[in-house]
This record gives structure tokens, C-alpha cells and sequence, in this order.
């Protein structure tokens, strides 16, 4: 085993914190699978998750990604936060500082995804901040029966869809619409695009 680096003071509450969940994390899984009957094998083909990295994770060998623990979420038919809920957590100051890249659900040359919410408290609402570069594009499957996207244009112009109805956004302006149907969100600027999206699971 290698040794641990050492931690600067202002990080270690947060190191202590992800490593609290990631502990809970790999028992919730142990215990959802074995509730269903699941073999390992069951659940990787269900989340697309290797079965040699959810065996790590049961056995809190692993840091998933926030993409990885969400498909394993989506194979228990769960949102993400009701699969990192821990019981009896006390409450506290969770601060998710904007280098902290454990919380970028997705980063590429045409979209970034950051997570502002904590996830072990995140059960029904789910709050993002999503950059889209000039012709990007955040394009969705349906979401849980029910679920509501709330979106903000910070800077850009964006076209949001929701099945077969469509709106162009602009900085300043809100919407709401269905999420439980195929969704998107478009930059139809020539510039980047900030939004701030929530998602409303019912």
C-alpha cells in the first residue's frame, strides 16, 4: 500500500467527507444488490459498470466518478442521492469548492458538467452548472417519470428542447420544462453558454 500524501488543513474536511461516502457508498451497493438477488455480473450488465470495478467499490477499494456512481443509481431505479443518503448524517457546512474536479460529471471540448450540490445530500433535487461551447450540446434520455428540469441562461443563447416543443433562450431568461421525455439543451450562440439547471424528481 502507498503511503498517503500529506493533506493541507483546508482540504482535509473535505478529504474525510468523500471518504465517508465512498465507504457508505460501497456497503449501500453490497446491500441493494444482495436485496435484488443480483450477481455482480447482473449488476454491471444493468449500469454499464465493470464488475471488477463495482467488486472495488463494495469493497471501498475505489473513488467512482460521479458518472459511475450515477449509472449504478439508474440500475437500482434510483436518483443518485437516495443511493449516497446516509442515515443519521449530521448536518453541517458542505462547501464544493470550483477546482474540485470530483464534482465534474462531464468535461470535454464541447460541454462541461459540474455538480453544485452535495452528493450525499442530493435525493430530489439535483443543481448544475453546465458551460456549452458554440454549437455544443446537452442531449438527454428521458429521466424518472415526473422529473422537471428548471433552467437559467447566465450568459449565451440557447435553444432548450422537450420532445417535440422547443425555445430559444436568452442571458437572463428561465424555463421549465419536462424532463421525463427526450431533452436537450443546444448553444445556438457564437459564444460559450453558461446555464444553472435543476432537476425535480417526483
Amino acid at each position: 500500500m502507498n503511503p498517503k500524501p500529506l493533506i493541507p488543513q483546508k482540504q482535509k474536511a473535505g478529504a474525510d467527507a468523500a471518504d465517508a461516502i465512498n465507504r457508505h457508498l460501497g456497503g449501500r451497493v453490497k446491500q441493494l444488490r444482495t436485496e435484488r438477488g443480483w450477481s455482480l455480473e447482473a449488476l454491471a450488465r444493468a449500469s454499464g459498470v465493470s464488475r471488477s470495478m463495482l467488486s472495488q467499490i463494495e469493497r471501498e477499494q475505489a473513488n467512482p466518478t460521479l458518472a459511475v456512481t450515477m449509472r449504478i443509481a439508474q440500475a437500482f431505479a434510483m436518483p443518485l442521492g437516495e443511493l449516497l443518503e446516509t442515515p443519521n448524517a449530521s448536518s453541517s457546512i458542505t462547501v464544493i469548492r470550483a477546482t474540485d474536479r470530483a464534482y465534474h460529471y462531464r468535461s470535454d471540448k464541447s460541454c462541461r458538467i459540474r455538480t453544485l450540490s452535495p452528493l450525499n445530500l442530493e435525493k430530489d433535487v439535483e443543481f448544475y452548472e453546465v458551460q456549452l461551447q458554440p454549437g455544443g450540446a446537452l442531449r438527454s434520455a428521458p429521466h424518472f417519470k415526473g422529473t422537471r428540469e428548471f433552467l437559467t441562461v447566465q450568459k449565451g443563447h440557447v435553444r432548450v428542447e422537450s420532445a417535440a416543443d422547443a425555445e430559444v433562450l436568452n442571458p437572463g431568461d428561465s424555463v421549465s420544462y419536462r424532463a421525463d421525455v427526450p431533452h436537450a439543451i443546444v448553444n445556438e450562440g457564437k459564444t460559450e453558454a453558461l446555464v444553472f439547471l435543476v432537476d425535480i424528481y417526483r
